[in-house]
């Protein structure tokens, strides 16, 4: 569905990042936009250049009290929301057993139950006008996994087995789904929004221990550009059919593609036992 002249985007987790790079383009694109964060002040900037065209909105999208109240304030400024972003998330650096509780819920929280608990809120205003897009900002990581990110990357599977679920739902009803899958692109998920387990077992020192050096080191040196990505997202959305899945980076591309060809090469290895396991026919 092509976008119209001015379309209203709402946009999670904008204070830095793809999320802050891409609310500045829409607006300066000419579009009308919900820009939210935890701390509104954080994007005070962005909305002041284009007052006329943008709300800064106060979003903790753990909080579904603060969800509602964003999705209704936004409606009623603009009338409608028509590109919903899920945008806000973080990562969390641990070898699967070492894991924190605490730490894991709050990840799936907010990676998670906090994109579905927004896209909840904005699908009634967009099933009743049979137009909308919901963009869910996925990852790399939500293809192919690594050691020291197992509890990330399992958020982000989540997100894309529910996108590809949605996306089935609402197509009917005139409502798109794209998953966003950036590879390293220079934003604070390696620096100040990563978290990670205080607990280290030395059994883990060459698997997920040195991942999680070199993941910290990256910090600052990604080749990705998030301006350069939101505008690869806009474009893939003003496409007459947009994507269900937009990789975003050279080398994520090539990971993307590695992980299908070694889905292939096992698929038709084991072949044989694969196709062993059905009833055998009734005899005549």
């Amino acid at each position: 569905m092509p976008l119209d002249p001015s379309p209203v985007w709402f946009i999670t987790g904008c204070s830095t990042g793809l999320g802050r790079a891409l609310a500045g383009h829409v607006l300066d694109r000419g579009h009308r936009a919900a820009v939210t964060a935890r701390d509104p002040r954080s994007v005070a900037d962005l909305v002041a250049a284009h007052d006329d065209r943008a709300i800064a909105l106060p979003l903790d999208v753990t909080d579904p009290g603060q969800v509602a109240t964003a999705v209704t304030r936004a409606e009623e400024a603009f009338g409608r929301i028509d590109i919903l972003v899920n945008n806000a998330g973080y990562g969390y650096l641990a070898a699967v057993e070492e894991g924190e509780d605490a730490e894991v819920r709050a990840l799936f929280d907010a990676n998670v139950h906090g994109a579905v608990a927004v896209t909840k809120a904005a699908l009634p205003g967009m099933r009743a006008r049979r137009a909308g897009h919901v963009v869910n900002v996925s990852s790399l990581g939500g293809l192919a996994a690594f050691g020291a990110t197992g509890y990330y990357h399992a958020t982000k599977f989540a997100l894309e087995g529910l996108s590809e679920s949605l996306a089935a739902e609402v197509a009917p009803l005139g409502i798109g789904v794209t998953i966003v899958e950036p590879g390293a692109f220079r934003t604070n998920w390696s620096g100040p929004s990563m978290r990670q387990s205080a607990v280290r077992i030395a059994d883990y020192a060459d698997t997920a221990g040195k991942r999680r050096v070199a993941t910290l080191a990256s910090y600052g040196h990604q080749p990705g550009d998030p301006e350069r990505a939101a505008a690869a997202i806009v474009t893939a959305l003003e496409a007459p059919q947009p994507p269900l899945r937009l990789v975003l980076g050279t080398a994520a591309l090539q990971v993307a593609r590695a992980k299908l060809d070694a889905l292939q090469r096992t698929f038709t290895e084991w072949e044989h036992l694969s196709t062993s396991t059905e009833l055998e026919p009734s005899p005549a």
